[in-house]
């Protein structure tokens, strides 16, 4: 009997154990499921057919500029003729499938624009899902990091470091009260729609203008200042600060969540 019941004991938690690693190993991609008629390629297939393929980076420029695939093009998923120049990438390559990437596995991106490609009757689109991190990682020669290749995979940041350079909304307010900062705003004109938070205290310059960021971490060196940075939704900034690091800036953080996370804060503050 006690035998018995210990086997039973041993099964349930074999079971349990199977059943978590399944899970574990399903989860890697998460938004696969959403996705069930698109197409994928692994890290090293790719890897293989890198010259038989087209490679598509569909993020923003700011991203592609700062880390991609060695030999990708930039079509951003976000751009108003995305499906016309993927129509004539597809005419000008007939014989090549065409890959897209984005930033990783919890990335939409180049799911959406698979589907969106087939949806358009543009075919032969395969999403390659693990991602630019995972490329850089494992194919660090086939990889440029601010135009340098091959990339050293510990310049890579991960979502730790990032995570350390955030704060929230009111104590970015807060610090700003300080006279040894310098507020940036790095949204572009369309994201900013002519409205700044911080009127009379922030100065202005869009993540693609690296003229005025040159100008303002030079003054904030000079100055012995820290950068307190915002852009639209606290997610370019990462981007951001692949070029801060570059530039030896290590006094400086980000505002989580950028100008929208700052203006839910003052709802929640103010509306009843």
């Amino acid at each position: 009997m006690k035998r018995a019941k210990f086997l039973w004991t041993f099964a349930a938690l074999l079971t349990l154990v199977v059943n978590f690693a399944n899970a574990s190993v399903k989860d890697e991609f998460p938004v696969r499921k959403l996705y069930p008629a698109v197409p994928v390629i692994s890290v090293d297939d790719l890897y293989k057919r890198l010259d038989k393929v087209v490679v598509v980076d569909v993020r923003s420029e700011y991203e592609y500029q700062t880390l991609r695939v060695v030999g990708a093009l930039n079509v951003p998923l976000s751009s108003l003729d995305f499906v016309e120049q993927m129509k004539k990438l597809r005419s000008s390559n007939p014989a090549k499938d065409i890959v897209v990437y984005c930033n990783g596995k919890t990335c939409k991106k180049s799911y959406k624009a698979t589907q969106k490609c087939r949806d358009n009757n543009i075919r032969n689109i395969i999403a390659y899902d693990a991602g630019i991190f995972d490329w850089a990682k494992k194919y660090p020669n086939k990889a440029s990091l601010l135009g340098q290749t091959p990339v050293n995979p510990n310049k890579l940041i991960s979502k730790k470091d990032f995570k350390k350079k955030l704060v929230e909304p009111g104590k970015f307010e807060e610090t700003m009260a300080r006279r040894d900062v310098i507020v940036l705003d790095v949204r572009d004109s369309f994201q900013r729609e002519g409205v700044a938070l911080f009127p009379g205290i922030e100065k202005r310059a869009a993540l693609d203008n690296t003229d005025k960021l040159d100008k303002y971490i030079a003054k904030a060196k000079k100055e012995k200042k820290s950068l307190l940075i915002y852009d639209g939704a606290g997610k370019q900034v990462r981007w951001l600060m692949y070029y801060l690091e570059y530039k030896g800036v290590k006094d400086y953080v980000f505002m989580k969540g950028g100008a929208h996370a700052y203006y839910s804060s003052l709802r929640n503050r103010f509306v009843k």
